[in-house]
């Protein structure tokens, strides 16, 4: 018997399919493509406030349909690529489909599903192509936008139809809402961006090319974690990739990334080697010399306030779709409000406010405010937003405008005090009250709370008021808003008397 040597080659293995977010993916970092395609487990997961932003852009996804009076929408999942690719065969076909709603494309291993593609008709009653139109639940064009429809018009024209425009359909934040029906046509600004979109376009090809080649190599590439890991969208794997970096690593330099890229081209790995007479920041320059520092200012500052202190705490929703008459797309509603009242003597007092229907918020929690506040004593704040919601308040209600505005003279922003005249290296150069509050005050924190930050309170109170039927989950939700926001207010209380001690100790 003969023995036959086959010595043809081992054919190569065939690159992963792609869709146009990992292409956006590869375009911010190949290796965060790589990482996406070969180990997502080691991704970090959305926290609540990302999900909210994702959850908002899909319905407003949703709402943009409407405006297509018509249209139809391919109904098999992401996952079922061959019904998709089928349907939307289908609809392309059915001359009375005026429009298709995640139309599936498949062409040069890229598989895309089209917000909207609109079917374009002459004056004569004929079709002449389509119109591919991007919903997004951003107030402009960005110039990720323009590479995701660069993408997508690749493949919807490689798969053999014709483009007569590509256009970016976003929030117009200048829309004002008044009673009735939303009018979409104002609510959302379509653009063409067909001509920037092309000059993209002619890229792409290259672009999927070099990275199906780095998807076919056994290792992710060796690229370091930079400035292009957070654009233009924070990268999941960010983690990951710097796990292993030192607790003082260079890119922790807060401030000017600028600064930051000069000394890593110098070869700087870590804030303790930055050579002396580097022109760095105030913050910069007390996070590299990463001691407590206290300037003699500090206490005169503090013993400035006039009691009772109210230490105030706003916390806001911001519809992309108005809901409230003379309000606009994305504008800061105040929804809740916390009071914690300090009298000389300690004593201590706390005072709360929530909106908890469908109704306009601002007037009732405008009145209940002032009510609280009364006419004596300074108001504590964090930072210039209680001072933009209370003259936002001001311009919506004339009658209460004298004393909103008294309200506003008696504010006290703590922040600006901290960031000037105390330094503590657990703050790690930040200032937020979420960075200062468990460095000065450790048994004062926010990691026992169900809400945690700002954006998941602002998440969580849409889903109380407009979504959520049961009232037992209404109820757990308007609990833990409630202790979030009383948090934010305590922490400045307490905040206050610890840096007063260390004031005093400092002889001040």
């Amino acid at each position: 018997m003969t023995e036959v040597n086959d010595l043809s080659p081992l054919p190569l293995p065939k690159a992963p399919r792609l869709s146009k977010s990992k292409f956006l993916s590869g375009l911010q970092c190949h290796k965060r493509l790589y990482l996406e395609v070969h180990q997502p487990s080691l991704a970090t997961k959305p926290d609540a406030a990302t999900q909210a932003m994702f959850d908002m852009g899909t319905e407003i996804g949703e709402l943009a349909r409407t405006r297509f009076s018509g249209g139809v929408l391919v109904t098999a999942g992401y996952r079922q690529t061959e019904a998709a690719l089928a349907q939307t065969e289908s609809l392309i076909q059915d001359p009375t489909v005026p429009a298709i709603f995640e139309a599936a494309f498949l062409h040069g291993g890229v598989l895309i599903r089209a917000d909207v593609l609109e079917r374009v008709i002459t004056a004569e009653g004929e079709a002449c192509g389509w119109r591919l139109i991007e919903v997004k639940s951003s107030t402009k064009v960005k110039d990720v936008h323009l590479e995701d429809l660069a993408v997508q018009s690749e493949v919807i024209l490689g798969a053999g139809l014709t483009l007569v425009s590509v256009c970016l359909m976003h929030i117009n934040t200048g829309y004002l809402y008044r009673d009735g029906a939303i009018d979409l046509t104002e609510l959302f600004s379509i653009q063409d961006l067909s001509e920037a979109v092309a000059q993209r376009r002619a890229a792409v090809p290259e672009r999927l090319a070099t990275m199906n080649r780095m998807l076919l190599q056994t290792e992710p590439p060796a690229i370091e974690p930079d400035q292009h890991c957070h654009t233009p969208f924070d990268c999941p794997f960010w983690e990951h990739c710097t796990k292993d970096k030192p607790a003082r690593w260079i890119h922790y330099l807060p401030g000017s990334k600028q600064v930051v890229s000069q000394l890593t081209q110098q070869g700087v790995t870590t804030i303790d080697e930055i050579p002396d007479g580097t022109n760095l920041s105030p913050v910069q320059r007390r996070v590299k010399e990463n001691i407590e520092w206290v300037s003699a200012k500090l206490g005169p500052l503090l013993n400035a306030v006039q009691y009772p202190v109210h230490h105030l705490d706003f916390e806001t929703v911001m519809l992309a779709v108005p809901r409230f008459s003379e309000t606009r797309p994305y504008q800061a509603l105040p929804v809740q409000w916390s009071n914690h009242i300090e009298q000389a003597t300690g004593e201590l007092r706390h005072e709360e406010f929530l909106h908890k229907d469908v109704s306009d918020p601002r007037k009732f929690l405008a009145e209940s405010l002032l009510e609280s506040l009364g006419d004596r004593g300074s108001i504590c704040v964090y930072s210039p937003y209680e001072q933009s919601i209370l003259e936002g308040l001001a311009v919506a209600f004339p009658s209460l405008k004298p004393a909103l505005s008294r309200i506003v003279s008696r504010l006290w922003d703590l922040h600006p005090i901290i960031k000037d005249h105390y330094y503590h290296p657990a703050f790690g150069g930040s200032y937020s009250i979420k960075s200062v509050l468990p460095a000065m005050v450790p048994s004062l924190a926010y990691d026992d709370l169900a809400i945690q930050e700002g954006g998941h309170a602002a998440s969580q109170y849409y889903r109380m008021v407009f979504v959520e039927t049961d009232w037992v989950e209404r109820a757990t939700i308007e609990e833990a808003l409630l202790r979030y926001c009383a948090r934010d207010t305590l922490a400045m209380v307490e905040l206050r008397r610890a840096l007063k001690e260390k004031a005093q100790m400092n002889g001040g």
